[in-house]
């Protein structure tokens, strides 16, 4: 289904329109956003790709490779310093292009796009995700020194990384081959993302009413679909 590559892509475009629209709400919005796109997304996780890939490979196995998966987030963050969730460091005066956080995002965004089938929902739960780290990284890039052409090409770029995982996934052998092996480790990354998103969705720790409200709507929907 198109919809399967064309979802991640508009996420990204509603992420720019959002950021560059809402201005000095932005902060507050992407917030609730980041609440809500974690526990969707773990809800999703849990309900529709961890049975399907446990169903597949050894119990065991498949724990194995989870925990590679959140190591390998671990690893990602040392050079994106959390960017996936949420955390991205403005430095109004910067002028030299932030290659590692490119990279490291991107290989995060391929990797999101091999659960994404035709027959289930997380294309939905990426799409959500996605949304406010595109809000996040375009205030980013509008707050830097950097010229548009480099902008422009950091989202482009961003934007077409999990559709091309999709691809790949659905399209090569290698990658039907292993799938289920590559799935586990994004369900070790997602675990470790919306954790963090929901752990850390609040000042001090504290749920207040509009975040808590956010991260049960989440779930609920998710549980829906």
């Amino acid at each position: 289904m198109i919809q399967q590559y064309i979802l991640p892509i508009l996420a990204v475009v509603i992420g720019l329109l959002v950021s560059i629209v809402t201005d000095h709400k932005r902060n507050y919005l992407s917030k609730l956003l980041l609440s809500f796109s974690g526990s969707f997304l773990l809800a999703l996780t849990l309900f529709d790709l961890l049975p399907e890939v446990y169903e597949h490979l050894e119990t065991k196995q498949t724990g194995v490779f989870i925990m590679a998966g959140i190591l390998l987030q671990v690893v990602l963050e040392f050079f994106s310093k959390g960017a996936e969730h949420g955390h991205i460091h403005i430095h109004h005066d910067e002028t030299k292009f932030p290659w590692l956080l490119f990279l490291s995002l991107c290989i995060h965004s391929f990797l999101e796009g091999f659960p994404i089938h035709h027959h289930n929902d997380m294309v939905y739960g990426v799409m959500v995700h996605k949304i406010p780290i595109a809000m996040l990284i375009t205030t980013y890039l509008l707050s830097s020194n950097f010229s548009k052409q480099k902008c422009i090409f950091f989202l482009i770029v961003f934007g077409l990384m999990t559709p091309l995982g999709t691809l790949i996934s659905n399209q090569m052998d290698i990658a039907l081959t292993y799938i289920y092996y590559i799935n586990a480790i994004v369900i070790g990354i997602f675990f470790h993302i919306s954790t963090t998103i929901l752990f850390e969705s609040s000042e001090g720790h504290k749920f207040n009413i509009s975040k808590l409200t956010a991260i049960i709507l989440g779930f609920i929907i998710a549980y829906s679909i």
